[in-house]
């Protein structure tokens, strides 16, 4: 009859045997090996998307400013301020002094299809924006500078063109990969999607096809 050891010195045994610590260590390193291998992907992925998007604002804003208004009630002339000094002449440059013109109040709206320009714009940047982006994701700004207009002229603001609120997408589970490779629970690490940063690109506008045949 085979004598069995006493509890303590299986229990010494237990905590001496080494046979599946290898193997511990090899899933540890290639859970670490896999979070900076797909990680490089993902955000080289984000890296794409963010050049190409500021690409596509660039060529956004440059529509925009040629094209009629992409928000409504963005006015058409330059009216005469109502604090205007006298005999002040049709043709004067807004910078020429103070109060000569009036100044309109600053006009964001977002993307929305039923706008021609907004859907001309929409057209030509949704080709390289992210896939989940939609033309709600852009946002157009005409704001007031004395410096582009005339009394009596076609009103001429600055045109931003703004791409915000866009979420990129990771492909690769770096969440569980950042877990096995020793994250602390609840500590920081990456997540199925971020916010991208918001992009904008302003202009002067050309005169919003007011004065031309465009």
């Amino acid at each position: 009859m085979t004598r069995r050891a006493p509890p303590s010195v299986r229990a010494s045994a237990f905590l001496r045997d080494e046979g599946g610590a290898t193997l511990v260590e090899f899933a540890i390193v290639i859970s670490l090996f896999l979070l900076i291998f797909f990680g490089l992907i993902d955000f080289g992925r984000l890296a794409y998307h963010v050049v190409n998007s500021e690409r596509a604002v660039h060529a956004a804003a440059r529509v925009a400013v040629v094209r009629p208004p992409a928000c409504p009630s963005v006015p058409t002339f330059v009216s005469l301020s109502g604090s205007a000094p006298a005999g002040t002449d049709y043709g004067t440059k807004c910078s020429a002094g103070a109060n000569i013109c009036q100044a309109p109040a600053t006009i964001t709206c977002t993307g929305s299809a039923a706008n021609p320009t907004a859907a001309e714009v929409w057209t030509q940047a949704r080709v390289v924006l992210p896939p989940n982006s939609t033309i709600a994701n852009l946002r157009f700004t005409y704001s007031y500078d004395p410096r582009l207009s005339f009394l009596g002229g076609p009103y001429v603001p600055v045109v931003t063109v703004a791409l915000e609120g866009v979420d990129f997408d990771f492909v690769t589970p770096l969440s569980a990969l950042a877990r096995l490779a020793g994250a602390a629970p609840g500590g920081p690490s990456p997540g199925s999607s971020i916010p991208m940063p918001a992009i904008s690109v302003s202009l002067p506008g050309e005169d919003l096809a007011h004065g031309g045949n465009g």
